[in-house]
């Protein structure tokens, strides 16, 4: 029986990654659908992807699946084909990402997760088969031309904060679950007006706009596709882009430019800037915006503290991790959290 998850190490993962001769492509994609036994269908999946060269983060649940994926550009073709085969996935969209340089992952991870979005919804009643209507980006675009039109993000700060659609409400929330209770309390009164609700890719928002309609509200859309395919199509059809800025991206890329625009700034010195990146120390990696000169000046860390610690004999920063638990900092979604753990402004 084959091997069912990765034994190889990550350093020597990312040098075949590296030394690979093919071009990849990142691509995303998810849905809603009824799995009769979640474990089973990893298996096969992990099977069939790992044949096909597929590296990427999975997740498998009763609900449905959410994925991010790089394929090897010429077994792209075997892949859709492999995914529209399964009952519940033919016609799946794939979002193909549209700043891609092929190093997006260099492994492959399908893990069973209660749900392929964690909601904290606990109503028996709630159904994802009443769901907002779809948006396309010649349609989002015309809608966000009504002033009337109110339009939520469903993201994370971090994700708001390096790009977003003009005049969007952000929800100050560290998770989607917390979100969710907070558009429905945000909208009382807003009964009868257009809600977009919108994401990275389209898994958020999709279960959102079902939540606002459970819960009342009559004239709900939602972006199909979400960020990635809004901006794959307005390049497409030369659309002039309503969204502004970087797309933040769950892999190693940390961001796809959608438009030029700089309206983040580097957390520790204040010049535009949105570039992501994590603390190289290894017991904080702490997820923060740096700019160039603060990355030579910092050698990657957030904090003069990081800094002082990375400079250690690597026994020593051993010791000093021993019990840490950095999970949170990876992408800390906490504003009032962030800022905190970032080093002093040098003007």
């Amino acid at each position: 029986m084959a091997v069912l998850h990765n034994r190889v190490s990550n350093e020597e993962l990312k040098k075949r990654l590296m030394e690979e001769s093919f071009p990849r492509t990142t691509i995303s994609f998810y849905r809603y659908f009824p799995v009769q036994n979640p474990q089973e269908f990893r298996d096969y999946l992990y099977r069939q992807l790992h044949a096909l060269q597929v590296f990427g983060r999975i997740y498998v649940a009763k609900e449905g699946i959410n994925a991010q994926v790089s394929v090897p550009a010429h077994l792209f073709d075997a892949f859709r084909e492999l995914l529209y085969a399964i009952n519940g996935l033919n016609g799946l969209r794939l979002n193909i990402a549209v700043d891609d340089d092929g190093k997006s992952f260099w492994v492959l991870a399908i893990k069973v997760r209660d749900k392929i979005v964690a909601d904290g919804i606990t109503d028996p009643g709630f159904s994802m088969e009443k769901k907002g209507r779809y948006l396309d980006a010649g349609q989002m675009n015309k809608m966000l031309e009504n002033r009337d039109t109110i339009v939520i993000d469903m993201r994370n700060h971090y994700e708001y904060e390096v790009g977003h659609f003009s005049h969007a409400i952000e929800l100050p929330s560290d998770t989607f679950r917390e979100q969710l209770p907070m558009a429905v309390d945000l909208m009382k009164g807003n009964e009868d007006r257009n809600i977009i609700m919108y994401c990275t890719g389209g898994i958020r928002c999709e279960k959102a706009s079902a939540y606002m309609l459970h819960n009342g509200f009559k004239n709900v859309f939602h972006l199909e596709g979400g960020i990635i395919n809004y901006a794959r199509q307005v390049k497409e059809t030369q659309l002039e882009s309503r969204f502004i800025g970087k797309n933040f991206v769950f892999d190693n890329r940390l961001g796809e430019r959608i438009t030029e625009d700089v309206i983040a700034s580097c957390h520790q010195c204040g010049k535009p800037c949105d570039t992501h990146t994590n603390c190289r120390n290894n017991g904080c990696h702490l997820l923060f915006i740096q700019c160039a000169e603060c990355a030579d000046k910092y050698t990657g860390c957030c904090s003069r503290e990081c800094k002082d610690t990375v400079d250690m004999p690597a026994e020593r920063q051993k010791e000093i991790r021993k019990g840490a638990d950095t999970g949170q900092n990876i992408f800390n979604k906490s504003k009032s959290r962030l800022r905190p753990r970032i080093g002093p402004v040098d003007r």
